[in-house]
């Protein structure tokens, strides 16, 4: 049945208030619905407009008159009737898709829109939440996302006649919280990955995320900080002021910095600078706070080394005897060393380049030097004057002025100008004297030819006239004879290439070029042949004139030998210092060890006594007797090399000693070693210690037997030498005791040499020596005022000497030694004092064996409590070296109350300042037989 084309009319319209067509309608719902309104829809499954059924027509109203993008997909081919709103969204679509098919204008979501179109045709609706599509609406592929809501439009029978779409595009808002949620991310990675500790923290002031830099700076896990607040990690002393930054950021919303120390769980403390930020919320308030801390640990240290380092530069720059300055670019002085001030009388203050050339630079030469620095400064180069300074008497010298830029590394601006100003006035007044002879020479040789000649005869300086076009002396003053021991006939004539050393020949030939070319040379230094074979360094002042080189020179060999020997001086001074320092250290550990030993060597000792145990156990005991006794020779050695070894300096027959030892030696190196023993008559003797001079003359000859696998002779001499200043052993002059031990074996370089003496260094391999032996001797020589020297050459051998001072007493003889007795003595009560439990419940123990009643004090001032109450006691065996009052203190004390109760001394050290010379003494570690033998002295008187 045809469609009924008339236009009808419809009721009164609630929008406009009025009747009107449904084509006015149309017309009258913006531009999309004047497009409805024109179109010739009758080649479409609509049909014409007039035939449109009431459903179709009051959807297509209501959607053409909404504000929100819609659009309707009528009838099973979903045609596309949409709003203004959803042409926006079309793009580039609009207005082609109007009427068109759903799957052919939208054909990249077809398989979408088919769904779409089966569930809304059936009743069915859709709902979708920033469904991500991608669509061409201009052409090109993009990614959109939407809002869909789908639901069925009814006709006339109330069947689904199409499928209306309320569409809200959401790109726009997807896009910024993918961002927002891509930039949260990246926030997280530079937050965990940044190299400054990152925390933010909650206004109460506790941690809320950290990251791995601060739990490192802090040493402590994320989650251990998590729980913690700021002020439980700081420092106590720096609580408040971290609370007063916090708040101080919260209230004012600025940043607050300070630096502050943190406790780390070890108890250590690391400064590190924190910044406190406040973080605004999205409505302005205050939110939580970031702060930024950053381990200034390294920073402290570079700032401790640029101390030093700035220390050691004024040291060095103070120690040079000319004038040393820097300034900045603008020439601003920052630094003069001592000598400007030792010079000049002016303190160094603040001031400029013309400042300082106005006060002390000569008037004359004022303009000229700010002339040279003013074109140093444009050209960047090098700043080159000289001028005369005024000296704190008034008096006026001309310094070579000469200084460099430093510039940054970075953009090569310069920043800084060092400079040093050499005083040479001598050398002016020379070139005065040079040019004046010149003068003499060509203007005035009949008038002055005399005092030319005496000058000539008579300067000590060398003077000389060198032809510039053949390199040849024409003439040379007879100092030239006195320096060298040519004749000048010998040296005129001859070019002066002929003498120069060859490793100097390069430099020479290019101060002569520069001679050549009109410039002056100063200063330059070579190594001219004297007539018997040896080098001679000369310097020399030469100026050209008339095709001839003027030069005054002189010879500065002994000047630089002196120089070397100053920086020889320097190196050794560097040397010792390092030497004291491990000595210091050495002798700190060795001293602990003694304590250690003593209780162990002790226990072990009334074990090995008392026979506890069976054979096995009696066994094990021994050997760890034989260990501890090992352990006690490393102590001694190492107390040695510290030069606090227990020394008993007294008068020794260094003849009688040499003479046994030679015959132990010969005894122990087989028949491949000839041992010569080489002592004269009537040698006085030396002081020391006899037992620690054995071991050293033995340590020295076995290295010396080592040093000859095979074979070669081993020579152990003694004698009385003089000292004198320079002496290689650099002992105070005077007569000492040299005993010496040389070898005919491999050897050592100077490298070796270097470090004979350094504690743990050996060349005998792994296993085989402890590399103490060398570092003993040269302890107890330091430590008896003696020294140690070392000369070696590879494959030729080694020879070494120990300087001993001089005796004035006369040796003892050797003593038979004080028994200890077989039966305790009487009982007998012992206050033993000493601040280590061990060492002291150890020797109690002892002191109990051998029949004494033992009282035991833990320090000295509870041993003069027990003194000042009366406590009775017949002997007092106390440690020296004691916190507060020392075991010398104690028994000084006990001589004054109770001057009869004889004092034993018992240490492992050799600090004798303040000890009674006839104070007894025991070294630890001991047995029982030790402690016995020196009560039973004790008791001998």
């Amino acid at each position: 049945m045809p469609a009924d084309t008339r236009a009808r009319p419809v009721a009164a319209n609630p929008i406009l208030g009025t009747t009107l067509t449904f084509e006015a309608n149309l017309a009258a719902a913006g531009a999309c619905g004047r497009l409805v309104a024109g179109r010739d829809w009758s080649g479409t499954a609509l049909g014409p407009l007039a035939g449109w059924p009431q459903s179709l027509r009051t959807a297509t109203l209501l959607l053409l008159r909404s504000p929100v993008p819609m659009v309707m997909l009528w009838g099973e081919d979903g045609i596309m009737l949409y709003n203004d709103a959803y042409s926006v969204f079309a793009g580039g679509r609009h207005p082609a898709l109007l009427g068109s098919r759903v799957r052919e204008g939208w054909p990249e979501v077809a398989d979408f829109n088919d769904r779409v179109m089966r569930v809304g045709l059936s009743g069915g609706t859709l709902s979708y939440r920033d469904q991500e599509l991608t669509l061409y609406r201009y052409g090109r592929p993009e990614q959109v996302w939407m809002n869909l809501d789908y639901s069925p439009v009814l006709d006339e029978s109330g069947r689904p006649a199409g499928v209306l779409c309320v569409l809200a595009e959401t790109t726009g808002r997807v896009a910024a919280e993918r961002e927002l949620r891509g930039g949260e991310a990246r926030l997280s990675a530079i937050f965990a990955g940044a190299t400054v500790g990152l925390s933010e923290v909650g206004l109460d002031g506790r941690f809320l995320r950290v990251n791995e830099e601060l739990c490192r700076i802090l040493g402590r896990t994320a989650d251990d900080l998590l729980s913690f607040t700021i002020a439980d990690v700081t420092h106590p002393a720096d609580v408040r002021p971290s609370r007063d930054a916090l708040v101080r950021s919260i209230r004012t919303g600025g940043t607050a910095s300070l630096d502050k120390r943190y406790r780390r769980p070890d108890g250590s403390i690391v400064w590190a600078n924190s910044r406190v930020t406040r973080l605004n919320l999205a409505s302005g308030e205050p939110g939580n706070l970031l702060v930024a801390t950053v381990d200034l640990t390294e920073r402290l240290a570079v700032e401790e080394r640029l101390r030093a380092s700035e220390a050691r530069f004024r040291l060095m720059a103070d120690a040079v005897p000319q004038i040393v300055w820097i300034t900045d670019a603008e020439g601003r002085v920052a630094f003069f060393n001592r000598q400007w001030t030792a010079y000049t009388g002016a303190p160094h203050e603040p001031a400029t380049a013309a400042g300082i050339a106005d006060a002390h630079v000569h008037p004359d030469d004022v303009a000229p030097t700010m002339a040279a620095f003013e074109a140093a400064r444009r050209s960047g180069g090098t700043f080159l004057v000289e001028h005369r300074i005024r000296s704190a008497g008034g008096d006026y010298r001309w310094f070579l002025v000469r200084a460099e830029p430093y510039r940054d590394p970075a953009g090569g601006a310069v920043l800084h100008w060092f400079g040093a100003s050499v005083d040479i006035h001598d050398r002016k007044l020379a070139e005065t004297a040079l040019r004046a002879l010149n003068a003499d020479l060509e203007r005035e040789v009949g008038e002055r030819t005399r005092e030319r000649g005496m000058i000539w005869r008579h300067s000590l300086d060398l003077l000389s006239v060198i032809d510039l076009a053949t390199a040849t002396f024409d003439a040379v003053n007879p100092a030239w004879s006195a320096a060298l021991g040519w004749a000048t006939g010998e040296i005129e004539g001859r070019s002066y290439a002929g003498f120069v050393h060859p490793d100097d020949a390069g430099a020479s030939d290019a101060a002569f070029a520069q001679v050549r070319r009109g410039d002056p040379v100063l200063r330059f230094e070579n190594r001219y042949r004297a007539r018997d074979g040896a080098w001679h360094w000369l310097s020399w002042v030469a100026v050209p004139e008339g095709g001839k080189l003027y030069a005054v020179t002189r010879d500065v060999t002994e000047e630089k030998a002196a120089r070397a020997a100053l920086e020889a001086a320097q190196e050794a001074l560097r040397q010792s210092q390092k030497m004291e320092a491990m000595g210091q250290l050495t002798g700190g550990v060795a001293h602990d060890f003694n304590n250690l030993l003593t209780p162990i060597v002790g226990s072990l000792d009334l074990l090995q006594r008392r026979g506890v145990g069976g054979e096995r156990e009696q066994r094990l005991i021994a050997g760890a007797v034989q260990s501890a006794d090992r352990a006690k020779t490393l102590v001694q050695r190492l107390l040695a090399f510290a030069r606090r070894q227990p020394l008993q300096a007294r008068a020794v027959d260094v003849a009688r000693l040499v003479t046994g030892m030679g015959d132990l030696v010969a005894s122990t190196t087989g028949p491949q070693i000839r041992v010569v023993v080489e002592v004269p008559e009537g040698l006085p003797p030396a002081m020391g210690d006899l037992n620690q001079l054995e071991m050293a003359l033995l340590n020295l000859s076995v290295n010396a037997r080592d040093a000859m696998p095979e074979g070669g002779t081993l020579r152990i001499s003694a004698g009385v030498e003089a000292v004198e200043a320079g002496h290689r052993a650099t002992l105070r002059p005077g007569p000492y005791i040299r005993l010496s031990v040389a070898d005919t074996g491999t050897g050592m370089d100077e490298a070796t040499l270097a470090r004979a003496v350094e504690p743990f260094f050996s060349t005998k391999g792994i296993g085989k020596g402890t590399g103490l032996g060398l570092s003993m001797v040269h302890g107890l020589a330091s430590q008896l005022g003696g020294a140690l020297t070392m000369r070696s050459r590879p494959g030729l051998g080694t020879h070494v000497e120990l300087w001993l001072p001089l005796s004035d007493a006369a040796p003892d003889q050797p003593e038979t030694g004080v028994e200890a007795p077989d039966a305790p003595p009487a009982r007998r009560t012992a206050l033993l004092v000493d601040d280590e439990d061990l060492v002291r419940m150890s020797t109690a123990d002892m002191l109990e064996d051998l029949g004494y009643t033992v009282i035991e004090a833990g320090s000295g001032e509870e041993a003069m409590r027990l003194v000042a109450r009366g406590e009775p006691f017949d002997l007092l065996v106390t440690d020296h070296l004691m916190p507060g009052i020392t075991g010398t203190d104690l028994a000084r004390a006990l001589r004054t109350a109770r001057p009869g109760v004889p004092v034993l001394l018992v240490s492992g050290y050799a600090e004798s300042e303040g000890v009674a010379a006839d104070l007894p003494r025991l070294v630890k570690p001991f047995r029982k037989a030790d402690l016995a033998a020196s009560l039973a002295q004790l008791a001998a008187g």
